[in-house]
């Protein structure tokens, strides 16, 4: 697993529970990494773990570490999944683009008649009990804390030998939880799918915000009512709610009259979605702590193809490329 890697705002949750159990995670761990270096190789990774594990010398570390959790430490796409409608659209969201965030073995959402099952093989190898205990941890807490509503599991299965106390697990997770598994597996009911996303997590959604706001005040002067239409869509842009119709509600009118609105300033709405994401794509690419995926993701594409797509339509250079010439012409 040389070539694996998690983002440094989910490690950012072992320095945080180290603070918690009174430790000193400096001395322990080093540095925090810092917050411009988006991805840390796995291999620190799991010698952290170890350490920390070392030092506590009890079963469950990785549980403990999950009960600070929070929509922060999933950086965009925490964010992002918090701004949709429920569970299930939350949970296509981080199976889209969970590579940004844990890029070991891929996550595969599956529902079925009788229950939801989030299922990761060995293809990428093995990252060991510490690394998926984490892992699975966190995402079943995040999925909670998100709901605002705790929610057993039917079943949860690991591909890693049984810990010498299986209770702490069982009382997590709620349910039985099986060891030396073909595949590491969450399993619970279809119904926890249309439970409702709680309010955005305030602090995250104001740096996107903040970000968005001073690209563009820097883009070139067009008159109120565009830079009103534009301000508008930047956060319905990351909801992926990129429609007339979308735009049309949050300023309270019809899509005929916005429609007629844009035409008398020589605008359609293509024109002004496009513009809008060009000016926000070109800003986020300069921002080294933001990959592919992410960007994509706050611009409201469904896949990172569709703005590679896009961009290149924009500036005749796929993204890639663009963020590379930008900064040498930077230096």
């Amino acid at each position: 697993m040389a070539d694996t890697r998690i983002a440094a705002s989910f490690a950012q949750l072992l320095y945080e529970y180290l603070d918690r159990q009174g430790l000193d995670a400096r001395q322990l761990l080093g540095p925090q990494p810092d917050p411009s270096q988006h991805f840390l190789p796995m291999a620190d990774w799991q010698a952290w773990l170890k350490r920390v594990d070392a030092v506590e010398g009890r079963v469950g570390l990785g549980l403990r570490i999950a009960e600070g959790i929070s929509a922060r430490h999933f950086g965009v796409l925490g964010y992002a999944a918090l701004a949709c409608n429920n569970l299930a659209d939350a949970l296509q969201r981080m199976e889209r683009y969970h590579a940004s965030v844990y890029d070991a073995n891929p996550a595969h959402v599956e529902v079925l008649p009788d229950g939801v099952v989030v299922e990761w093989g060995v293809e990428r190898g093995r990252p060991g009990a510490l690394v998926d205990e984490t892992a699975i941890a966190s995402l079943v807490q995040l999925a909670r804390d998100m709901t605002g509503h705790y929610w057993p599991m039917r079943k949860v299965s690991f591909v890693n030998p049984p810990p010498a106390d299986v209770q702490p697990y069982r009382d997590f997770f709620g349910c039985e939880v099986l060891f030396n598994a073909p595949t590491t597996r969450l399993e619970f009911d279809t119904a926890c799918l249309a439970l409702p996303m709680r309010k955005s997590d305030p602090a995250l959604a104001q740096l996107l915000d903040q970000q968005a706001e001073q690209v563009l005040r820097q883009v070139s002067q067009v008159p109120a009512i565009v830079d009103a239409w534009r301000r508008t869509l930047v956060p319905l842009i990351r909801e992926g709610q990129t429609s007339l119709a979308a735009l049309a509600r949050a300023h309270h009118t019809s899509p005929r009259t916005l429609q007629r609105r844009l035409s008398e300033q020589g605008l359609s709405f293509q024109q002004l979605l496009d513009d809008t994401r060009r000016h926000l794509a070109e800003a986020h690419l300069k921002d080294a702590r933001l990959d592919l995926a992410e960007i994509a993701l706050l611009l409201g594409y469904s896949e990172q193809s569709a703005f590679t797509r896009a961009f290149r339509a924009w500036t005749g250079l796929p993204p890639a490329q663009w963020r590379k010439q930008n900064r040498l012409k930077k230096t």
